[in-house]
């Protein structure tokens, strides 16, 4: 894209497919930046290995931590990349050691760096014993050689890689009962006689078992180390065959594909990327898409080769394709042969669940794993140059929604305006220039709001009445609940039931009322924000024969809003977890600035010779930060921020927020 080149970052992930060594792999680049969490997710869900790329100079960073759980939640097996291990205050130790403190992983050093900083030349392979040097001159990093290490030349490093050879063979060891066994047995006298094969075994299956990862260096910007870096994900990173995915038994060989993302081009129209978990897929081939229940026709099959494509006749299980021609697949979408397939493995898939005693919507479960999407936290209101233009950025929108589902667009009932919800400052102006670029719509974003949402304090009851007649039936409803806070925090209201209400309740009626009392929690009493963490109790429902559901809804609403319009009410606003990396020289400006925007400092971290600030500043106070910081630090500060929880405001910065929202300020 345009905007990665000028920014320097990656916003949407790219995939490219390449061989090496005779294996195929397929490659997805994701991005790093918080607001773009959605890509690194939705990537990740289809994916079998993953290299955490690291600066050998920062170590763990916030954003790394995010992305390192979403691997976790996915069980992804991974390898540590130390990249940069030629830039000025890079550190292999810090690295690992902060691998191992902040991630809480086992780090199990592959390789060791010749020379860091402006020294570092190569590498040592710790599990063979050679080393590799890159000719300096060589800007491709294709030159390079490998030399074994020998007790001549090297005596020193050669001490250094048999100490940490050991101590590699005694971590896994520790970790993998069939590779002690060997230990113990044939080579407990001279680890030295251990083959290498033996022991890269032995690391594939730790690697797998996610119980340590490997660690290599090296510095991408002139390819250095990037050759056995691809040599360690063929060796250790699962194959497809490896993955043990529950949900391929029921297919049996039959096409079971996930679109995991939807981009835009020009000429072809929408492209869906797609990991396929069994069978093949050709061009001319009718699909049928489980989560929209529709039938699509494949028109070409192409292999992804970043911003070029190479169109292919069949491709099998284990890759990724590219499809064009699918007009309402979207990401997320299970994709299947037929309808029929799908019933199929649905059933044999409930004859397991049978077996084993599980309810059958697990088996449905199994068949459709989609992607979690956050929820946004940045909104803003959008407008065309002209009405005329309303309909033009409308279909913008949409497409840029099916592409990127972090982006929400809804319509303001009240203003009328659009408003569109993303996941931070850089994800809406990113937006916003595409709309221009690509649509060729100038659009003006009116000032960022926020999401608050509200709740009550104390605990509250309201009784209501509602009796109308309709042509001719009379519609009778008399409802009395309580409403009160809830200690923990829940986004939907908790609905409880009286004893004498609950017996003779209907599942229709039961339904009505909690349609009533979710919809009547959209909207707080004091500012018209979504209410969370109030649970409700039903004392008494008093309902006349033939009194419609809707009747029913409607009252037990109505009957809500009075009880909260009664309680105390508090607003609360979202909490920012913010990470700032700084040099010593700026600390004090950027802690005063904190302070000026009721940040809450929880720790002052050194990370070599910079410091990091660890707070929770309210996202009403971090609109235009990175603006700021950059002028404060002359440029020189790095910040990563992520939505941490709701808090309540104190109640002079809500007074001040209501007068300002009723206009009075």
């Amino acid at each position: 894209m345009t905007q990665e080149r000028e920014r320097g970052i990656t916003i949407q992930s790219a995939a490219v497919t390449f061989d090496w060594k005779g294996y195929r792999i397929n490659l997805i680049d994701t991005p790093g930046h918080v607001d773009f969490t959605l890509e690194v997710e939705r990537c990740l869900r289809v994916l079998d290995g993953a290299v955490a790329v690291f600066d050998a100079s920062a170590g763990v960073e916030a954003q790394t931590l995010t992305v390192w759980r979403q691997a976790d939640k996915h069980k992804i097996p991974r390898i540590c990349f130390l990249n940069k291990m030629d830039k000025i205050g890079a550190s292999f130790n810090y690295a690992v050691e902060s691998i191992r403190e902040k991630l809480k992983a086992k780090p199990l050093l592959l390789q060791l760096p010749i020379g860091e900083g402006k020294t570092f030349k190569g590498v040592v392979d710790v599990v063979s014993k050679e080393k590799l040097l890159w000719n300096p001159n060589s800007d491709d990093g294709k030159d390079f050689e490998r030399k074994p290490l020998l007790e001549m030349s090297d005596p020193e490093l050669l001490k250094e890689i048999t100490e940490a050879r050991n101590a590699l063979i005694e971590q896994v060891a520790d970790l993998d009962d069939e590779f002690a066994d060997l230990v113990l047995g044939e080579f407990s006298e001279n680890f030295d006689l251990l083959p290498a094969e033996k022991l890269q075994t032995a690391v594939h299956r730790v690697t797998l078992a996610q119980t340590a990862v490997p660690v290599l260096c090296g510095s991408a910007l002139k390819n250095k180390g990037v050759q056995p870096l691809l040599d360690a994900i063929t060796m250790y990173l699962p194959s497809p065959e490896e993955r043990n995915y529950e949900f391929l038994q029921w297919y049996k060989g039959d096409l079971c594909a996930l679109a995991f993302k939807v981009l835009h081009d020009k000429q072809r129209g929408p492209l869906v990327f797609m990991r396929i978990y069994s069978g093949m897929i050709k061009p001319q081939l009718a699909i049928h898409n489980i989560n929209g229940n529709c039938t699509e026709r494949i028109s070409r099959l192409l292999l992804p080769f970043a911003d070029q494509h190479v169109e292919i006749p069949s491709l099998t299980a284990g890759n990724i394709a590219l499809t064009v021609g699918l007009k309402h697949t979207a990401t997320g979408d299970t994709i299947v042969s037929s309808k029929s397939s799908a019933l199929a493995a649905c059933r044999r898939a409930e004859r397991e669940g049978e077996k084993k005693h599980r309810q059958n919507s697990e088996a449905e479960r199994l068949l459709l794993a989609g992607v979690e999407i956050p929820e946004p936290v940045f909104f803003c209101t959008i407008e065309p140059p002209s009405m005329a233009k309303q309909p033009d950025l409308d279909h913008a929108l949409k497409c840029l929604q099916r592409e990127d589902p972090s982006l929400k667009v809804k319509l303001d009932p009240d203003s009328g305006q659009t408003i569109l919800c993303g996941m931070g400052e850089l994800h809406i102006e990113i937006i916003h220039d595409r709309i221009k670029r690509e649509y060729g719509l100038e659009t003006y974003l009116g000032p960022l709001q926020v999401a608050y949402r509200e709740t009550i304090l104390n605990s509250v009851r309201a009784t209501d009445t509602l009796d109308r007649t309709l042509g001719d039936r009379r519609h009778l409803v008399t409802v009395e609940l309580e409403a009160k806070s809830l200690e923990t925090s829940s986004l939907l209201p908790v609905i409880e039931y009286a004893a004498s209400v609950a017996e003779d309740l209907s599942r229709a009626s039961r339904e009505a009322i909690e349609n009533g009392l979710h919809s009547a929690c959209l909207q707080g009493p004091l500012l018209g924000f979504p209410i969370q963490d109030v649970a409700i109790t039903l004392h008494s429902l008093v309902i006349h024969p033939g009194t419609s559901t809707t009747m029913i809804s409607a009252c037990v609403s109505r009957c809500l809003q009075k009880a909260l319009k009664k309680a105390d009410k508090q607003i609360l606003e979202p909490l920012m977890n913010l990470e700032v990396t700084v040099t010593r020289d700026y600390l004090s400006p950027v802690l005063a600035d904190l302070a000026q925007r009721r940040g809450n400092i929880q720790e002052i971290q050194t990370r070599q010779d910079n410091k990091v600030i660890i707070a929770f500043v309210p996202l009403a106070e971090i609109m235009g930060y990175s603006t700021v910081l950059r002028t404060l630090t002359s440029g020189s500060a790095t910040f990563a921020l992520e939505l941490s929880n709701y808090q309540a405001m104190n109640p002079q910065d809500q007074s001040t927020l209501l007068s300002q929202r009723s206009g009075l300020s």
